[in-house]
């Protein structure tokens, strides 16, 4: 741990994952870990595909491989909700927001993600927008 920084992503309540650019995860908060079910110890090292649903993936890299080329996310820090699966094989909703990482010199390192579970919020959006079934 580096002091303050360390200590406020350990405490926030939303995950915050960090991979350098060759997709694999360096950083992985304790929320994160509660979301997704694995330690930091399970996903540091690993790549992002630890959380990418398989079906999902190709679209993934496509982006991730553009945002490290380019210094630039198609988002533009704009919130995207995706699928990603839990340790468990459990498939959840989440919020995510990504931001290209830059050392000091300015050169893209990697790219940090802010994520928390919107499963139940998409699911009565959902129910919401299903139309009644016919009255009898």
């Amino acid at each position: 741990m580096n002091g303050l920084a360390d200590w406020i992503l350990e405490q926030t309540t939303d995950a915050v994952i960090y991979a350098g650019r060759d997709g694999n995860i360096a950083r992985w908060n304790a929320a994160a870990a509660a979301l997704f079910g694995h330690s930091a110890e399970e996903a540091i090292g690993r790549s992002l595909d630890l959380i990418i649903p398989e079906h999902l993936r190709a679209a993934h890299w496509k982006g991730y491989d553009a945002a490290m080329a380019s210094g630039r996310t198609r988002l533009a820090g704009r919130p995207a909700v995706t699928r990603a699966v839990r340790k468990d094989g459990g498939r959840i909703y989440v919020e995510m927001t990504f931001a290209v990482v830059r050392d000091d010199a300015g050169a893209v390192v990697g790219s940090v993600a802010i994520a928390r579970d919107v499963t139940e919020r998409v699911q009565r959006e959902r129910s919401a927008a299903s139309p009644a079934p016919p009255a009898q």
